[in-house]
């Protein structure tokens, strides 16, 4: 018996997305040229940062639309997991991006050459105001979807490293302080592998089918067989399709040989005990006297 409780999915501004998309083409577009205009790799290496962020929001953008397409029979679950797969690319992208920049900050730090610095300062806060809004129109979207959540990260990354650029820049001007770009450089990219790694590690658990961790199994397993009519249950499989989405199969085992509508009766009440742990898709598979593995898990 398969249940689906009643649950409201939020409603994602994939426009939202798009416009940030466009904010950030200009502000690549800019940085390249700038960065050639003046010499400034600094303003170069935060450009190609910018530029693998226009590709991870795209993925993302293709990634949301994706996932609203309507379940088939050859694809039952329809493409819910699209926007899980893109938060896994972008949260590892983050990661590798992090290891580039460290590599090109030691050079810069060992070598540090002197630069236009009024063409860094000036694209700097441009690239400060586009990420700015578009972190702003990606803030609340971010709060309750996980690819969302990896484009926010992407952006607000973009956000740090254009203020660690206008700080290089303004050292640069009036200090000329050449090597503290370097320095700054390191200290965001230390910040992306951290977020991106938690991002990687919450992405690559939904994919691998793991049971969320707040999800107690023995406890849920313990509670329904409180219930009068039920001897055991076993066989749990609990995983989640999406952010929204978890699901629980199970076997029960029943103390006596019940009719259907007895059974309908107390899968009610089986229901609404695993609905308290946040479990919204439940499918039960009644026995009774069956010569199966009765383990809460069965490896299959």
């Amino acid at each position: 018996m398969h249940s689906h409780a009643e649950h409201n999915h939020p409603t994602v501004k994939g426009k939202n997305l798009w416009y940030s998309i466009l904010l950030n083409i200009v502000i690549t577009v800019a940085q390249v040229i700038g960065g050639l205009l003046s010499g400034s790799l600094s303003l170069l290496s935060d450009a190609l940062h910018n530029f693998s962020d226009v590709i991870s929001l795209i993925i993302s953008f293709i990634a949301n639309r994706i996932a609203g397409k309507e379940a088939s029979y050859n694809k039952t679950f329809g493409y819910k997991r699209a926007e899980i797969i893109a938060a896994f690319v972008n949260a590892l992208s983050l990661i590798v991006i992090a290891i580039l920049l460290i590599k090109e900050a030691v050079f810069r730090f060992l070598d540090p050459q002197p630069i236009e610095s009024n063409l860094v300062i000036g694209l700097a806060i441009l690239a400060i105001i586009g990420n700015g809004l578009s972190v702003l129109l990606m803030k609340n979207d971010s709060k309750t979807n996980m690819n969302m959540r990896s484009a926010y990260l992407h952006l607000f990354t973009d956000m740090l490293a254009s203020v660690a650029v206008l700080i290089g820049g303004l050292l640069m001007k009036f200090y000329q302080i050449f090597w503290v770009d370097s320095l700054l450089t390191v200290a965001i990219a230390i910040y992306l592998i951290f977020v991106g790694w938690d991002l990687l590690k919450d992405s690559f658990k939904v994919l691998m089918l793991f049971t969320p961790s707040e999800i107690p199994l023995k406890t849920i397993a313990e509670e329904i067989c409180k219930i009068e009519e039920v001897k055991n249950m076993h066989h749990i499989h609990v995983w989640q399709l999406n952010e929204t989405e978890t699901h629980l199969e199970a076997h029960i085992d029943f103390k006596e040989d019940i009719t259907l509508s007895q059974f309908d009766t107390i899968l009610v009440k089986i229901e609404n005990k695993i609905r308290e742990y946040g479990i919204n898709h439940i499918n039960i598979q009644p026995e009774f006297n069956k010569p199966d593995n009765k383990s809460i898990i069965v490896q299959d």
